[in-house]
């Protein structure tokens, strides 16, 4: 892949290492196109049901309002460890939940509750590059985890064991994945189960895309597998499945320990997630569920749409089992992903992060979200395929 050109801004160049910079930077010069539609983010762009903007509206209304226990919402966290052992098969009480200011932070917690300074997690690449900052942030290392095109971005068992020292402490799984919108397979993760029980690890399985998958593919949580409950960390949240992302509500499933050790930490710096979205999100988890089975109804159709037209620019995609992305290798056009993102926003003003903002390995690919309107996808098709044909797909 060729080195990037000099007409890159500074902005964008300066930061073109950092994955989560990078991001940030395409976003804000994406600012200066008026017309500019957003393939970047993972942000759902569909409304949030009534009955969750009723339960908040209600909530307001009858004074729900003080703080709620650091932990979160007793009645939230019975509902959420009702929801693992029926949707999940994961064994969990109150005890074994808390709730969070979003997903970012249950993350961070995680890792500031879980490691000692040198302490090593093994981490899939590519990444969503989050992962890498919070496990930095609390003195770890990050050994990254190869996986591939071919094999649809599946984490390999053998590849997991053979990464393994006397440091590592933690397997970062992320089920559907972020960006490739892969899976990790039941059969893999009953593998992987089985290593990290042989050398005594714990695992931190993120499900935060777990009610979005095609094709027939099916979720399945490590946590649920015999031996597995007392050694995983399950991640996952309100805004992807039910288009809660300003809610900011998060949760986190482990032992009773470490949601202790979350929660010392959580009552020192952010308090507990703002009580009217955990109404918000009682209402998500114990209400009907109806819309999310239209939100998935329509994401397939986008998925196809996106599908479709990428492939008649004779681009291709890893198989897109899950999430909302397609991971579009963009390899053909001798061009590096960061300057053709640019590219792509300067002459098409259509906004796609490049593979680097998820690893630095990455500058042959892109990440296209499907989180737009069919009418605004097909817009974005077709801005982008004269720029594609310019540089010689």
């Amino acid at each position: 892949m060729t080195v990037l050109n000099s007409n890159i801004p500074e902005a964008v160049r300066a930061v073109a290492s950092n994955g989560t910079q990078l991001r940030y930077a395409l976003m804000e010069l994406s600012a200066q196109y008026k017309d500019a539609i957003a393939l970047g983010r993972g942000d759902p762009d569909l409304p949030t049901p009534p009955h969750i903007v009723d339960a908040v509206n209600q909530a307001i209304r009858d004074n729900k309002t003080g703080l709620a226990p650091i932990s979160g919402l007793a009645i939230l966290r019975d509902a959420i460890a009702e929801k693992l052992q029926h949707d999940n098969g994961i064994p969990a009480s109150r005890e074994n939940v808390i709730v969070t200011t979003g997903g970012q932070e249950g993350l961070f917690l995680i890792m500031q509750a879980l490691l000692d300074p040198g302490d090593e997690v093994l981490v899939p690449d590519p990444r969503y590059t989050s992962y890498d900052e919070a496990i930095e942030s609390a003195g770890g290392k990050i050994v990254l985890i190869p996986t591939d095109h071919e094999d649809a971005f599946n984490l390999r068992p053998e590849s997991v064991e053979a990464a393994i020292t006397p440091k590592t402490k933690a397997i970062l799984i992320i089920t559907p994945m972020n960006p490739t919108s892969g899976i990790v397979t039941e059969d893999r993760l009953r593998a992987i189960a089985e290593v990290a029980i042989k050398h005594n690890l714990i695992v931190i399985s993120d499900e935060i895309y777990e009610k979005f998958l095609y094709d027939g593919w099916q979720h399945f949580s490590i946590g649920s597998l015999p031996g597995m409950a007392d050694r995983t960390i399950t991640l996952n949240g309100f805004s992807k499945s039910y288009a809660m992302t300003g809610f900011r509500v998060g949760y986190v499933a482990a032992p009773e320990n470490m949601i202790d050790a979350m929660t010392k930490i959580k009552a020192v710096t952010t308090g507990a997630a703002a009580s009217i979205s955990q109404w918000g999100a009682l209402a998500a988890v114990q209400g009907d569920q109806a819309p999310l089975h239209e939100f998935h109804r329509i994401y397939t159709e986008r998925r196809a749409l996106l599908m479709a037209g990428l492939r008649a620019m004779n681009l291709n995609f890893s198989d897109p089992r899950g999430a909302f992305f397609l991971w579009t290798n963009s390899s053909s056009t001798g061009i590096h992903a960061t300057e053709l993102a640019y590219l792509l926003l300067k002459e098409a003003q259509v906004l796609i992060f490049p593979g680097t903002g998820f690893g630095e390995n990455w500058g042959g690919y892109l990440r296209i979200s499907i989180l737009q309107s069919t009418d605004l996808l097909q817009e974005a098709l077709a801005r982008m395929q004269p720029v594609i044909a310019r540089y010689g797909v």
